[in-house]
């Protein structure tokens, strides 16, 4: 479990980036794999889902999770889910009975916290949602629900880094194309492909957007086999499935 110096800060609010470990499940998922889309058996989720859940002394249905698809939609929950998950990757909530979930396996899981009218937040970052605007999106929703986007903390938690990341010349061309201040981003190395810098786009989108107080949970998804579940990695490995880690962002109740 990874926690963030600036949200830690916060008396109002309870958050972690959990990483793999301490969880039930066995194989290529152990042990804290809480994608209920990935293959692994469902009892073994939902048990690693209720020790999540018991970190935070809450239920498990308190639980807001994403059916996360790389897009830019953003949702704003005010309700209780108890079954559905909400079609999004980003969500926001008033609500301090809801405990707001992002699944990760090497895409940025961000949290956020906004001071003055105390919104929680939490952002699925690939690069598919960040180059298609998933970050200001969220901003742009925050504000509509007077938010401020001065108030925020922003946490960006454990992302494949630059090093692992390695991607070929179409991929470097999507981003060309957006825009050529997008180069920076870049490595090229010696196998005539390129090094993406994922964390680095994304706190370029957030100080572009007038974010000022972001902090890091600065470690390797790919690199660090033992603590995060890796896409990139099960997929070098051959492996037919990965586990997802889970990050988690809630107030606390006396201050809803």
């Amino acid at each position: 479990m990874f926690y963030s110096n600036n949200l830690k800060n916060n008396n109002n609010i309870k958050h972690c980036f959990f990483s793999r470990k301490n969880g039930t499940s066995g194989g290529i998922y152990e042990s804290l794999n809480c994608g209920i889309g990935s293959k692994d058996k469902k009892e073994n989720v939902q048990k690693n889902l209720e020790i999540v859940a018991k970190n935070f002394n809450i239920e498990k249905k308190q639980l807001v999770l994403m059916n996360q698809s790389h897009s830019n939609k953003v949702e704003i929950v005010k309700n209780k889910n108890n079954l559905e998950r909400i079609q999004a990757d980003a969500m926001l909530t008033k609500s301090s009975d809801l405990a707001l979930c992002v699944l990760t396996a090497d895409c940025a899981p961000i949290l956020i916290y906004e001071k003055d009218k105390k919104i929680i937040g939490c952002i699925h970052a690939g690069w598919k949602g960040a180059i298609n605007g998933i970050i200001e999106n969220t901003l742009n929703k925050l504000n509509e629900i007077g938010g401020n986007i001065k108030q925020l903390d922003i946490s960006i938690g454990p992302c494949i880094s630059q090093k692992s990341y390695e991607v070929k010349e179409d991929f470097y061309s999507v981003f060309k194309k957006k825009s050529k201040d997008n180069d920076s981003f870049f490595l090229k190395n010696e196998n005539n492909s390129f090094n993406f810098d994922l964390r680095g786009f994304v706190i370029k989108k957030f100080k572009d957007c007038g974010v000022s107080r972001i902090y890091n949970v600065d470690l390797d998804s790919f690199a660090m086999k033992s603590e995060y579940f890796s896409h990139r990695r099960a997929k070098k490995l051959g492996e037919n499935d990965y586990g997802r880690c889970i990050s988690v962002i809630k107030k606390i109740s006396s201050q809803n």
